[in-house]
């Protein structure tokens, strides 16, 4: 069955950005369980920044899984990425998203990897950038693999990385590398950017998409852009997917109208 999750923010640092809710935990898990979500999705400071156990709680008392947590803080607050020429920050990226991983895993959820992956800068060759990226995401994935956990990694549009764009190029390079234990994140935004057909690209990527983001062309709760949702909810269906869609999208226009935008939404397209 696939399942419904929406995102919360809470990084104090950032006060924008394509997240469904905002700042307070439980008032966000109140309103989502109202709305019958069945799980959220976190972006925090850092892998303790939330007391593990205190969390359970909360997300027991409203009935809600923990589907993934983002690793972004690592880059916007801290400049890490794993792609840096500089050996020293590249290493801090990697402790600080074995960190995360170690966050999530406490709940079963995976972490994810997106802006921390970096980019091929300026007097360096790509083949070494690529090279950097293979070698923390092994690393990543062999980590969170003994922790029972997979590894998100999440194709980004040409305008946050000039790493990987497709979903098709996420396959190519996960499978020639040989990288275990990590999967693809199918980011419907990024993909309407990207992809010639997002739905012949999810069919193609097939098992290697283990969690996909739910927003629409203009990054706004779906419904609210122009992007044909019936072929991606097919090809979920038709490829076997099981796992969430998230909500990775901006409040608009307002963070409980944004909330039911998007469960009405995924009704419509997964609940048919």
């Amino acid at each position: 069955m696939i399942k419904s999750c929406a995102t919360i923010a809470l990084v104090p640092e950032i006060k924008v950005g394509p997240w469904i809710y905002w700042d307070d935990l439980e008032a966000s898990l109140a309103h989502a369980a109202s709305l019958g979500f069945d799980a959220v999705e976190l972006f925090t400071a850092s892998g303790d920044a939330f007391d593990v156990s205190k969390t359970k709680l909360l997300l027991a008392k409203y009935q809600l899984a923990l589907a993934a947590v983002g690793t972004g803080a690592g880059k916007v607050i801290h400049g890490l990425t794993l792609t840096d020429p500089d050996a020293v920050i590249r290493k801090k990226a990697q402790e600080f998203i074995e960190k995360m991983i170690t966050f999530g895993a406490a709940f079963h959820a995976p972490a994810i990897i997106g802006s921390m992956q970096g980019n091929v800068v300026a007097g360096v060759e790509r083949e070494q950038t690529m090279d950097w990226l293979a070698s923390g995401l092994t690393h990543l994935g062999k980590y969170a693999d003994n922790l029972n956990v997979p590894l998100i990694y999440e194709p980004l549009n040409r305008y946050e990385t000039n790493l990987i764009n497709t979903l098709g190029d996420g396959v190519d390079f996960l499978s020639t590398r040989e990288i275990s234990n990590v999967g693809l994140l199918a980011d419907l935004f990024h993909m309407n950017i990207e992809e010639v057909d997002l739905a012949a690209s999810i069919r193609a990527a097939g098992a290697y998409v283990i969690h996909v983001h739910f927003a629409d062309s203009n990054r706004r709760p779906v419904g609210n852009g122009h992007a044909d949702f019936h072929t991606v909810a097919q090809a979920l269906k038709e490829i076997n997917y099981k796992g969430f869609v998230s909500a990775e999208a901006f409040p608009y226009p307002n963070s409980k109208d944004a909330a039911t935008q998007t469960i009405q939404s995924f009704t419509y397209y997964f609940k048919q």
